[in-house]
């Protein structure tokens, strides 16, 4: 039977910097970018992180190139005509034309399905015999722009319905963001909860406590970590903006925009919150082989916004609540804002409070952290750890 030990070392005292003044630990070139540039190396030395990072890479540039390709070998659109309109439509070309008998069948065809958009005269009289006549072009719930593109004239357009996005296109898009923070969260998350094991393990921590304190260690791992996150979020971000602009996807690239950049920056603050309670939990055992039992419910938190926005998509009392949970906010709220169902003000209020709980997680993470990591054999029970 295993026993709980601790180690004994000239550890500086809780809270402070073994050399310097605050400011001097946190520069660069202090002890706690030291310990990030080690994360940092470490970490780009893995072919398995580089590996992983490509893959993900590859995926959401060959998701655009597919989508592009889908689109552009599409059936021609199918419009329907009414009265002289139809000669506009005819010259134009690339339309399947089907005839309407006035403006009241069109709009009905329209609204049934049968048809992407109607193209009527623009004073609504089916009868009229003027070959090249201002038309008015009628959709469901978003300007067909494909049709306006194409036709020689700038016609008015009538919505039927309140505009909304495509279901097809935002359950993609629901993957997507999902996907992406659920791999990164998972995979660099694992990999601090791993490497404060190691570290404990090997008995390198205490060599590394005699130097610097738990909390900047803690706050070196941290950092280091989150920045390779944000960097592939960020590469991610970019290498779908240019892949949308080079596809001739600027309609989807404008609507997507503002999503992705709150996407960006819940991301920034929502990993620290991830990272800070993988550390905490890991420093609890010594073992590599109970990592899992201990990171477990850390993983189910970052596994219910990955879920819940694949199932729940197209339910905006789902969503809202996602978007204030800080656990899941990083996915909720771009989701909302790309469906034009959140307020202006809705993502700073959620975005504040995330960056609340942030604060309050690393302040019980450092806790738990400091009072376990050099303590060694079975587990260290939490309310021991927060005691100290």
């Amino acid at each position: 039977m295993s026993s709980t030990r601790t180690v004994q070392t000239s550890t500086p005292s809780r809270g402070s910097a073994p050399t310097g003044d605050r400011a001097s630990v946190l520069s660069p070139g202090g002890p706690v970018w030291l310990v990030a540039e080690r994360e940092i190396r470490s970490r780009l030395r893995s072919k398995a992180f580089l590996i992983s990072t490509g893959l993900l890479l590859l995926a959401v540039l060959a998701s655009i190139v597919i989508g592009s390709i889908a689109s552009a070998s599409a059936s021609p659109t199918k419009v329907a005509v009414v009265g002289g309109a139809a000669a506009v439509v005819h010259t134009a070309g690339g339309f399947d034309e089907v005839a309407a008998a006035d403006v009241a069948a069109a709009e009905k065809l329209v609204r049934d399905g049968k048809v992407d958009a109607a193209v009527v005269p623009a004073d609504a009289q089916a009868g009229t015999t003027d070959a090249t006549p201002a038309v008015r072009v009628i959709a469901l719930e978003s300007a067909p722009t494909d049709v306006v593109s194409r036709l020689s004239i700038a016609p008015e357009v009538t919505l039927l319905k309140k505009p909304t996005q495509n279901p097809l296109l935002s359950y993609f898009v629901a993957i997507g963001f999902g996907l992406v923070f659920f791999m990164s969260a998972m995979t660099f998350g694992t990999t601090i909860a791993q490497s404060v094991v190691e570290e404990k393990q090997t008995r390198v921590v205490e060599i590394l406590l005699s130097t610097i304190s738990a909390r900047i260690l803690l706050a070196g791992k941290v950092i280091g970590n989150s920045l390779l996150a944000f960097a592939q979020i960020l590469a991610t971000a970019i290498l779908a903006s240019v892949a949308l602009m080079l596809t001739g996807q600027r309609s989807l690239l404008s609507s997507l925009g503002p999503s992705v950049i709150w996407f960006v920056v819940f991301f920034v603050f929502g990993f620290v919150l991830i990272a800070a309670l993988y550390a905490a939990a890991a420093a609890l055992v010594s073992r590599q082989e109970d990592v899992g039992a201990v990171t477990s419910p850390v993983m189910l938190l970052v596994m219910a916004p990955y879920f819940l926005v694949i199932f729940f998509n197209d339910n905006p009392t789902v969503l809202a609540i996602m978007s204030y949970v800080p656990f899941s906010a990083p996915v909720g709220m771009p989701m909302r804002i790309f469906l034009g169902t959140a307020q202006w003000w809705e993502p700073l209020v959620s975005l504040v409070i995330l960056l609340a709980t942030t604060a309050v997680v690393i302040v019980f993470g450092a806790r738990v952290y400091s009072n376990s990591l050099l303590r060694t054999g079975a587990r260290v029970p939490l309310k021991e750890a927060l005691r100290g």
